[in-house]
C-alpha cells in the first residue's frame, strides 16, 4: 500500500481491513492489485468479505447494492444526524453494530444475575460496573444512542435478579422493575449505564 498505493488511506486491524478510494474505477481496479500482493505470500482475499462499498451520505446520493461494512465492531452506513444548527441530514457514520450488540447481550446472559441472590447490588456493580463502562467508552465514540437498547438488557437482568432476591418481587415483574428504578433514580452512579441515563422505570 505504502509504494503502489500511496494516495489510498489504508486501515487495518488483525485480518480486517478498509481502504479508501476516490472513485468507483480506482476502487475495482485496487482489488486485482491486491490480489496479486496476496498470492505472492501464498494469501488471498476473502471471496465473500471483500467487496466495494458506496459511502452514500448527502452529498453522494446515487444507488448501489452495497452501502455498509462492518469494521472493529461498528457499522459504517448512511444515518440521519443534526448538524449545530438542528437541521437533519444524511451523513456515512459508524455506530455500534448488530454482531457487538448480540455479543453484549450474550455477555449479560452468562452473567446469571439472577442466580446471584446472595449478593447485594453494590457487590454486583463492583463486579460488573468495569465491563460495562468499557462498552460505553468504546461503543459510545460514535452514536451512542444506538447502544441503549442493548444496555438495557443489563436491566432486565437486575430486575430479574430483585424477582429472585425479594420474595415480594418474585412474581411481580412490574413491581421488580419499579423497585428497581427507585434505586437507579437514588444512585444514578451506582451502575455506570444509569450515569448516562439507561435506568429502569421508576414508576
Amino acid at each position: 500500500m505504502t509504494i503502489y498505493h500511496p494516495n489510498n488511506p489504508f486501515a487495518r486491524y488483525a485480518d480486517d481491513a478498509v481502504i479508501h478510494c476516490k472513485t468507483e474505477e480506482e476502487a475495482k481496479e485496487l482489488p486485482e492489485s491486491l490480489n496479486l500482493r496476496m498470492n505472492e505470500c501464498k494469501l488471498e482475499l476473502h471471496p465473500v468479505k471483500t467487496k466495494i462499498v458506496y459511502c452514500k451520505d448527502v452529498d453522494r446520493k446515487e444507488d448501489y447494492e452495497n452501502i455498509a461494512f462492518d469494521f472493529l465492531g461498528f457499522t459504517f452506513r448512511p444515518r440521519l444526524s443534526k448538524n449545530r444548527w438542528g437541521k437533519h441530514f444524511v451523513n456515512f457514520t459508524p455506530a455500534i453494530s448488530n454482531k457487538s450488540k448480540k455479543s453484549i447481550r450474550q455477555k449479560v446472559r452468562e452473567w446469571k444475575l439472577q442466580l446471584k441472590a446472595e449478593k447485594e447490588l453494590l457487590n454486583l456493580s463492583k463486579k460488573f460496573n468495569s465491563t460495562i463502562q468499557g462498552w460505553i467508552n468504546y461503543y459510545g465514540k460514535f452514536y451512542k444512542s444506538e447502544m441503549y437498547p442493548t444496555l438495557r438488557h443489563i436491566n432486565k437482568a437486575l430486575i430479574m435478579w430483585a424477582g429472585r432476591k425479594y420474595k415480594r418481587l418474585s412474581k411481580h415483574k412490574r413491581k421488580a422493575e419499579h423497585f428497581m428504578g427507585r434505586i437507579a433514580k437514588q444512585n444514578p452512579n451506582l451502575f455506570k449505564h444509569w450515569g448516562i441515563g439507561i435506568m429502569p422505570s421508576a414508576e
